[in-house]
């Protein structure tokens, strides 16, 4: 059997920073520069060539290779950076290739980023019949999947509205609807899931699992290790745009994450590995039990501090950081956007924000944050694997937490109502037995 895709040495190029042509140029600008002394136009000329002698070289993938075979479902993992989204493009035929080349077998459906493969002034019905043509469908097939696209998609009152007016959560609905039930080979979907709600990527999740299981080809990029680990068998990690890994997803998954624990090493305000303008950037955390409390684990039950340095104060910038546990998944989200009432303001914490827990949670183990820093609705700054922290088991308001085996990572308050012993009528447990 011959591979769906095939993927050999697969590089490409970006030049960062190289001049582009600028705006066009008046008359009178043009008649300007024909009558200028000629060391005037020499000496820009030189500053153009300087400038462009200057870009930097960056090649976002290097030698890739590997096969997919139909009907196998592979999850790309790596970290904001390593190649993932370059090589969805190259495999969908969105971008050029500096080197190497990607075969595949059959016809492609891809959900990369919002706003890919639609026509904005189009009505969503209108796109569904555009997306298909270019699959070289024919309009009696795309009629037989119409209903089932516009049933998956829940979106048959906003159907002939130009999507030009669609919430993004609307957009990508009807695009998974449309990629996941049209006839292609192969569906290749990026991060964009992110953007819909729980259920809805659920709901996706079931049918990539369905399209799998009919001998379709999809390859799956996601930073949620649990659905990798659901959906996929096999998993390709990329690191610096070559293929760090190509083994059981779970492996895979596990070698990812011990790269971010030891990226988390470097201190932070050397971490290049981030994205966002960089006006404002983290350039420390601080894990502890309260205030002064030496750097050390986390209890179960006890207060825990999170305390973030900053390049500047942050006073009109928000916070956000994502927990995970040690198999990858989100645990809990905290912001600083979404105010409650005992929030405050201090003056005296300069370049710090600080985050408060009365009682962690969290139950013993390893535990990952993510953070985000955001101002005016602009990204910041946003750094994976920012920290790593570790709890050990303690008390829940009272209650002697299970082992550690047991699953879960989450303390839940609660309170059980049981049967008295017959011959006890004070509504708590008996001390010792009749018998």
């Amino acid at each position: 059997m011959k591979p769906a895709i095939r993927v050999e040495d697969l590089s490409k190029l970006y030049r960062l920073g190289r001049q582009q042509s600028g705006p066009y140029r008046t008359i009178r600008e043009t008649l300007v520069d024909a009558v200028a002394v000629p060391w005037q136009r020499l000496r820009r000329l030189a500053d153009r060539r300087n400038r462009q002698d200057e870009a930097v070289e960056h090649w976002a993938l290097k030698d890739v290779s590997f096969d997919v075979m139909p009907g196998d479902v592979v999850g790309i993992i790596g970290r904001n950076g390593a190649g993932k989204s370059t090589l969805l493009k190259i495999l969908s035929r969105i971008t050029e290739p500096t080197a190497g080349r990607a075969a595949l077998r059959g016809r492609i459906s891809s959900l990369l980023e919002v706003g890919t493969g639609f026509h904005p002034e189009l009505t969503g019905r209108e796109n569904v019949y555009m997306n298909g043509s270019i699959l070289g469908m024919r309009r009696r097939e795309i009629d037989r999947a119409f209903d089932d696209i516009v049933a998956f998609a829940e979106i048959e009152q906003f159907l002939d509205t130009p999507v030009k007016r669609y919430s993004s959560g609307m957009y990508v609905r009807l695009a998974f609807a449309v990629a996941a039930h049209l006839q292609s080979e192969i569906l290749i979907v990026d991060e964009v899931l992110a953007v819909g709600d729980v259920e809805f990527q659920k709901k996706c999740l079931g049918k990539m699992q369905e399209i799998g299981s009919r001998g379709r080809t999809v390859l799956f990029v996601s930073h949620n290790m649990a659905a990798l680990q659901s959906l996929c068998r096999r998993g390709v990690l990329l690191r610096d745009g070559s293929v760090a890994a190509d083994c059981p997803i779970r492996e895979a998954v596990a070698a990812y994450l011990r790269g971010m624990e030891q990226q988390a090493a470097t201190n932070l305000a050397e971490r290049r590995d981030r994205h966002g303008a960089g006006r404002v950037r983290l350039m420390n955390m601080h894990i502890a039990l309260g205030p002064g409390s030496p750097q050390s684990v986390l209890i179960t039950g006890s207060p825990a501090e999170f305390e973030f340095e900053f390049s500047s104060v942050p006073y009109d910038a928000d916070v956000s950081f994502t927990i995970f546990d040690q198999r990858g998944t989100p645990v809990t989200n905290l912001d600083s956007w979404r105010k409650g009432p005992q929030d405050q303001i201090d003056v005296t914490l300069g370049k710090r924000v600080v985050c408060r827990l009365g009682e962690l949670p969290l139950r013993a183990g390893r535990y990952r944050i993510n953070t985000i820093v955001m101002r005016n609705h602009e990204l910041e700054d946003q750094v994976e694997g920012a920290a790593f922290f570790d709890v050990e088991p303690g008390p829940y308001r009272g209650r002697i937490l299970p082992y550690a085996s047991t699953p879960g990572v989450i303390c839940v308050d609660h309170v059980w109502t049981v049967s008295s012993h017959p011959r006890n009528s004070s509504g708590t447990f008996g001390a010792g037995s009749d018998h």
